[in-house]
């Protein structure tokens, strides 16, 4: 009997891949059941990213979305957990701290050894086949292809950063892992756009999949951009505001139209 699937994949006829590695909700049972009270709400999730993405359907762009919630596996997170923010706090590769600093399992109850490396070969090496497999397919479809990582969350979290998240956070891997044109005409749509703050490579340069997938010279320029969840939903009750959404959309479509110039 097949396994059950673990991630769902669009296929475009652009060559743009939009990758939401933090967007499912989804907790086998076996580990739902020894999480705390506050962990099994996901509360880490990057909350309708997929919802706030699903326009760029119309770009052409194919779409690359898990099922299950990062407290089974960061898809985001090297296999070996190497820190990608060393000195600074941060989640690893099946978390067992939440973003708030609270734990993520009941005491005595989080993973061991054994029970990572699992969970890597069940629901992290499927997602980052795929993706491997999706890049390829552009690249030899169009010459080049580029993989946007999506991504949000909490604008204010003391446990991981200080102060204010700005609202729009673009990461290349300090430039390394995209050409400096797309970088510099992403650069351009941000200080072009009204009502929203934004920084370039600031506390989010980008993640593992952004700077192990990011190579300019073959033909693959990676991009992260890390939203402040207030710019297009409410954060404490996870409700997605339309509205605010729209908007935000708009931001978005200019941001992934200059990446396919």
């Amino acid at each position: 009997m097949d396994a059950p699937p673990v991630y769902r994949l669009h296929q475009g006829n652009a060559p743009l891949l939009v990758s939401l590695p933090h967007d499912g909700t989804g907790l086998p049972d076996e580990i739902a059941a020894r999480l705390t009270a506050s962990a099994r709400r996901v509360p880490d999730t990057d909350w309708h990213v997929a919802r706030l993405y699903d326009f760029a359907r119309a770009l052409g762009a194919s779409i690359l979305v898990p099922l299950h919630s990062r407290y089974v596996v960061d898809l985001n997170r090297p296999p070996d957990d190497a820190s990608l923010y060393p000195g600074q706090n941060t989640t690893g590769l099946c978390p067992t701290v939440q973003f708030s600093g609270e734990p993520v399992y009941l005491p005595g109850a989080g993973p061991d050894a054994a029970e990572t490396a699992a969970r890597v070969e069940r629901y992290w090496r499927p997602y980052h086949d795929t993706l491997d497999a999706e890049l390829a397919r552009i690249r030899g479809e169009h010459g080049r292809a580029v993989l946007w990582e999506g991504h949000s969350i909490r604008g204010t979290l003391p446990y991981l950063f200080e102060g204010a998240l700005p609202d729009l956070n673009l990461g290349t891997a300090a430039g390394a892992s995209c050409s400096p044109a797309l970088q510099a005409r992403l650069s351009a749509v941000l200080a072009e756009q009204d009502g929203y703050s934004h920084v370039v490579n600031g506390r989010f340069k980008g993640g593992y999949i952004t700077r192990h997938y990011g190579d300019p010279e073959t033909g693959v320029d990676a991009v992260q951009l890390e939203l402040a969840q207030r710019t297009y939903m409410d954060e404490a009750s996870f409700e997605y505001l339309p509205a605010r959404a729209a908007r935000l959309q708009d931001v978005i479509a200019r941001l992934l139209e200059a990446a396919l110039a």
